[in-house]
């Protein structure tokens, strides 16, 4: 089974960044943008692990979410990875930088990597993937489009769980179920 850690989005959350997806969709096939359903903020990516894991990986959840108290999470800004518009692959919406949500990610790769899961090399950047550029053919009016949001304000949430959940792959894209929540204290 294929898993990852993440938190959910609220409806109001995925309903603005849906509106903004609509505004740079410009009906080009360049980009695979992130569906309504598939909007969420991962927090670790565990790929294909067999069922004896499940326990061992909510028994992790549970004890770090325990140490947590829910925060707020804020959508602010638009943006690329690699940064700048030249060669983009990953069009995002950033999270403002908050404390208790870098120490939560921090301390499930530090738990996970005892399990087996090795840590992630790239430093971990809280921002919510709107697209990924599949060719940089005619997308300049979206890359602009995404340039002009860099700053603008699209909502806050805040987060009261972490979630564990099953990927599925299927030909007409991810399908997402959720094995089990933890709320944070």
């Amino acid at each position: 089974m294929r898993t990852f850690i993440a938190i959910n989005l609220d409806p109001e959350i995925k309903k603005a960044l849906s509106l903004l997806i609509e505004e740079l969709d410009k009906g080009h096939k360049n980009i695979k943008w992130v569906r309504h359903e598939g909007m969420h903020l991962t927090f670790k990516f565990l790929g294909e692990i067999g069922r004896e894991k499940v326990p061992e990986i909510e028994n992790v959840l549970k004890m770090v979410s325990k140490k947590y108290d829910s925060f707020s999470m804020k959508f602010k800004g638009t943006g690329s990875f690699p940064s700048g518009m030249k060669n983009p692959r990953v069009l995002w919406v950033r999270i403002e930088d908050e404390e208790t949500l870098t120490a939560l990610q921090s301390q499930l790769e530090e738990e996970l990597e005892k399990l087996g899961f090795p840590r992630e090399r790239r430093k971990f950047h809280a921002h919510l993937t709107l697209g990924r550029v599949k060719s940089l053919f005619d997308i300049k009016e979206t890359l602009s489009l995404l340039e002009k949001y860099r700053d603008r304000n699209f909502g806050e949430m805040k987060v009261e769980k972490i979630s564990f959940i099953q990927s599925t792959l299927k030909p007409t894209g991810a399908e997402y179920s959720i094995l089990s929540e933890f709320e944070l204290k």
